[in-house]
């Protein structure tokens, strides 16, 4: 029920803008959040948002150059990605979280999307 969109490819110092939906039809969301893994690495956090309260945090090598942003209505979440740097190629995966509180490990969610695409060229 995680559906994510945007994605793929821009030079480096660009700006990307990714989008996700939650079906939250079966189940209480208290918060959505973005992961990405690059080729030969584990998945990683990349920023969280809480529902409702709108708490934010983000990994220290994203701070400054992503936000992330909800809208409680449709259930939605984007992350405007900017100054992207190669290393920041990765698929990008959004979660969501059923449970109360807001969390920055991949066990923490309980949803998630297929993935989509970001790469950054140099």
């Amino acid at each position: 029920p995680v559906v994510e969109s945007g994605g793929g490819l821009v030079q480096a110092g660009g700006s990307l803008r990714l989008s996700c939906t939650a079906s939250a039809r079966t189940f209480t969301l208290y918060a959505m959040s973005w992961f990405r893994q690059a080729p030969g690495k584990e998945r990683e956090f990349v920023a969280a948002i809480s529902w409702g309260g709108g708490s934010t945090y983000y990994a220290d090598a994203v701070k400054g150059r992503f936000i992330i942003t909800s809208d409680n209505a449709k259930n939605t979440v984007a992350l405007q990605m900017n100054s992207l740097k190669p290393e920041d190629t990765a698929v990008y995966y959004c979660a969501a979280r059923g449970r109360g509180g807001l969390g920055r490990g991949i066990t923490d969610y309980d949803f998630w999307g297929q993935g989509t695409q970001v790469t950054v060229s140099s």
